[in-house]
């Protein structure tokens, strides 16, 4: 993920947070939820996986457009959960965690890639 910074506007000045800060929240906050198996991964993280690293923020990508965090997510599902109640409490806890810590409330699109069956 490149190094963005969100601003935001203080009384003494502004404050910016790193993107990677924001996928942070938003992957501790995935990886809290009920339900939810994982993150998806994408080339990236495979690559950091294979040589022995994990990466909390696999699967999340971070913007900012029109004055707002946007996070997309991508996620697998517990089998035997409901899709969209699952997607809905990663949407809540994300949007929550993210607010809290930045003060902004971010729009959070979560995509279910697939269900994780319990071996």
């Amino acid at each position: 993920m490149p190094d963005n910074y969100i601003s935001i506007s203080a009384e003494k000045g502004s404050i910016n947070v790193s993107e990677e800060v924001i996928a942070i929240i938003a992957g501790t906050a995935i990886s809290e939820t009920e339900g939810v198996a994982g993150l998806s991964n994408s080339v990236g993280s495979e690559i950091y996986e294979f040589i022995g690293r994990k990466s909390v923020t696999k699967g999340i990508k971070v913007s900012f457009e029109d004055d707002k965090i946007v996070i997309d997510a991508t996620i697998m599902v517990s089998f035997g959960t409901t899709i969209s109640t699952i997607a809905e409490k990663v949407q809540n806890a994300v949007a929550n965690s993210v607010e809290n810590m930045t003060g902004m409330a971010p729009v959070v699109n979560v995509r279910v890639a697939g269900i994780s069956f319990d071996k």
